[in-house]
């Protein structure tokens, strides 16, 4: 279960990458948006157990979108397994590029920060971590980028306004995704249209998609593996459900609610 807001953020792929050189016509999100999310786990020996929630939060401001994600685990499982991590991403809101990206993880005596500042005019990302229970000082490290690089969580905003009418049936898509110290290359494939009910919430005509996941090292995600994504067929695209394997049982993520959406939620089918 450990880091499970990495698999809500790492690989939120709704869309092939394409460099955006100004502000979409409709923009897929907007400021105010927030999105909640409950994470389960399962394990042969474990029955489906509601264990952390997930929020997602969106503010704009002076021309940038400040996005921040925050993971928690319920108070019932913090006595042995406390978990706390926030994640603060800031996006130039006309080419939706990331700017920086923050992260910050609290998870028992586990903890981790990670900090990347996006060099745009030099085309370099600089990265810089710190495991704070291990390491007396921070690492660094300076990495060429492309104009299709993103970290995990602006990537996922950026592709919310990619035309779901580009989109091929079964065809791998390759992205670069910015990791603490190197760059990784992943893949998404669109499956296609599915009806899908959430618990709660309701039934949703939903985009469907596989992605291959990459880590950093000392990940329970198991690199490599792939997990599935549903999300929201309207101009929100937001996601509403995904389920992953880890080393040790099965995580599933699914929408609980949401508030700001920048539009009607016309994919629930009443």
């Amino acid at each position: 279960m450990k880091r499970y807001l990495l698999i809500l953020t790492i690989v939120l792929f709704a869309a092939p990458a394409k460099l955006q050189t100004e502000r979409p016509t409709v923009m897929a999100f907007g400021h105010g948006e927030r999105l909640e999310f409950a994470v389960s786990y399962r394990a042969r020996m474990w029955p489906n157990t509601v264990v952390g929630d997930i929020s997602l939060s969106v503010s704009e401001r002076q021309g940038l979108f400040t996005i921040v994600g925050n993971g928690r685990s319920r108070s019932f499982f913090r006595w042995f397994f406390d978990v706390n991590d926030t994640y603060t991403i800031v996006m130039d809101a006309q080419t939706l590029r990331p700017i920086s990206y923050s992260e910050r993880t609290r998870q028992n005596n586990w903890h981790f920060n990670a900090d990347f500042k996006f060099d745009w005019d030099s085309m370099v990302v600089n990265t810089s971590w710190r495991r704070l229970h291990r390491d007396t000082a921070n690492s660094y490290k300076t990495m060429p980028i492309t104009e299709d690089c993103v970290d995990a969580i602006s990537l996922f905003y950026r592709l919310r306004n990619t035309d779901p009418a580009t989109l091929r049936v079964g065809v791998p898509v390759p992205l670069n995704m910015v990791l603490r110290n190197s760059i990784r290359q992943t893949n998404y494939t669109f499956l296609g249209r599915e009806v899908l009910n959430i618990s709660g919430v309701g039934r949703f005509n939903t985009l469907k998609f596989s992605v291959m996941l990459v880590t950093s090292d000392d990940e329970t995600f198991q690199d490599g593996s792939r997990f599935y994504i549903w999300i929201s067929d309207d101009l929100n695209r937001i996601p509403l459900q995904i389920q992953s394997p880890i080393r040790v049982g099965s995580i599933r993520i699914r929408l609980t609610g949401h508030s700001g959406l920048k539009h009607p939620l016309t994919s629930r089918i009443r």
